[in-house]
């Protein structure tokens, strides 16, 4: 007899795996079908992020400050180490005990919430006419069975986007899978692209003693940051870690010779270059996973990037299909796909019952970006250059963590924080931070725009002392061009 379930949720990432607690948590009887394998061949939830993604490039990022900081910087605390050194596959070891502890979790929540987990690819095959449920095939390798459900949320994530002329291995040609799997240093590393990933990873083995050189295509270093900050990025990370940095640059072409890998390329200045190293990170972006979900022969609709084509609430073409996370429109960030998963099951559980949850929906404007370098990169709202672009009168307020006790008895002075504010109501439009645990810090600028707070409300606010939140507070104060400590 085929089961029957109220939501099918397609995706055991942050968007789906947490879309089916919150489902089963209201009542609904929730199946979550997951594709998922670990290096092992094992079952493994939580999807890019858990398994490949943000968990275990947060451990490494740890792991190699940790060792920056032992090697260049605990001696300004007169401590002296003699003989130091770096166990790499000892590094990657804790690394997956991280993440196999958080990927089993996720399994022991489902089972705490009576989720019933699927292991294999679903593909959406027709909504039954007389039921109104739609079938749902799940093939895990030779096994197949139908299932069917009421509703369906698609939560597929996203994969690496590849470069037309080089096919990733995971050996010498790295995805972010192979970056975050290396067991020894690469004396020589290449990394194709700037963003999140690039940087995160080029800044892990750079730290363990590589020579790392970073080609972004854009003409600007992270053009999706405030300008500003982009800038004092740039500094710190060529200056002090030592990354190199080029943009502007077009791939020529990638050869992957005996003893090395040949880069051939074009710089901003358009004249030839050519990098030879030992590894090569491609790390060009993510593409929306719509793969094998049967979108052409149900006709849902994706748009000219792949995209599946959602409203303000995530509803599909369909009915009764939802999508969330990386597979529809907006930052492809986990925090985004989880709350729209949760707003998905709250609308979906307020329609079982009946009648709609119109607030039920993630507000894209206020979605806190990080990047976790050192120093931490974090944002939420608009960058100077959108609010100069649209028009708006603003006034802006800075203060530098040099200026910041706690962060001086931290030593991690780089870097600073920047509130914008509009001219007329003071409401704030953006906050901009580039400095330590900003990624921690940023939970405060995203409540008080949440809340629509001017910089006056922030500023109002007492913040505890010696502390790194202050750097936020002068800031605010600096909008009415009243910082105490500067």
């Amino acid at each position: 007899m085929t089961k029957s379930f109220d939501v099918a949720v397609i995706g055991a990432g942050p968007g789906g795996y947490v879309a089916a607690i919150r489902c089963a948590q209201l009542g609904l009887n929730t199946v979550c079908i997951d594709e998922w394998k670990n290096e092992q061949g094992v079952a493994s939830l939580g999807g890019t992020c858990l398994n490949v993604g943000c968990i275990p490039s947060k451990a490494l990022l740890e792991s190699s400050e940790n060792y920056a900081r032992a090697a260049h910087k605990f001696i300004d605390h007169g401590i002296n180490l003699e003989g130091l050194s770096m166990d790499v596959p000892v590094m990657i070891t804790r690394k997956n005990k991280i993440v196999k502890a958080f990927t089993g979790g996720i399994a022991m929540l489902f089972k705490k919430n009576k989720v019933t987990s699927l292991h294999g690819s679903g593909t959406l095959l027709k909504q039954e006419q007389e039921s109104g449920l739609w079938k749902i095939q799940v093939k895990n390798g030779t096994e197949i069975e139908e299932i069917q459900a009421e509703y369906v949320i698609i939560a597929t994530g996203s994969t690496p986007r590849q470069l037309p002329f080089i096919k990733v291995d995971n050996d010498r040609i790295l995805d972010n899978s192979g970056a975050l799997a290396l067991t020894e240093i690469p004396k020589r590393l290449g990394v194709i692209g700037a963003g999140v990933i690039g940087l995160e990873m080029g800044s892990v083995w750079r730290r363990l003693g590589s020579e790392v050189t970073v080609l972004e295509a854009q003409p600007n270093f992270l053009m999706a940051a405030d300008e500003q900050i982009a800038k004092e990025a740039q500094k710190t990370f060529t200056r002090e870690l030592g990354l190199v940095i080029q943009t502007g640059v077009k791939i020529k072409s990638i050869q992957v010779e005996e003893q090395q890998i040949v880069v051939d390329y074009a710089d901003a200045k358009v004249d030839s270059q050519k990098l030879e190293i030992d590894k090569l990170i491609v790390a060009v972006g993510r593409s929306p996973n719509t793969a094998g979900l049967g979108a052409d022969e149900i006709g849902l609709k994706t748009n000219e990037r792949g995209y599946i084509e959602v409203d303000e609430y995530c509803r599909s073409n369909l009915p009764k299909v939802y999508a969330v996370g990386d597979v529809v429109r907006g930052p492809m960030l986990a925090h985004k796909a989880s709350e729209e998963g949760v707003a998905v099951a709250e609308m979906i559980a307020s329609a079982k019952q009946g009648h709609a949850n119109e607030s039920a929906k993630v507000n894209l404007d206020i979605i806190p970006w990080v990047i976790y370098t050192s120093p931490e990169i974090a944002w939420v709202g608009k960058t100077e250059q959108e609010l100069k672009s649209a028009g708006i009168a603003y006034r802006a307020g800075q203060f530098p963590f040099m200026a910041n006790g706690r962060a001086r008895a931290l030593g991690e002075t780089s870097g600073f924080v920047k509130v914008l504010a509009d001219a007329d109501t003071d409401r704030i439009l953006g906050i901009h931070m580039i400095g330590p645990y900003v990624s921690e810090m940023i939970a405060e600028a995203v409540v008080a725009m949440e809340f629509a707070a001017s910089s006056e409300d922030v500023a109002r606010i007492i913040h505890a002392h010696p502390s790194l939140s202050e750097v936020l507070h002068e800031a605010a104060l600096a909008v009415d061009k009243r910082a105490i400590h500067i």
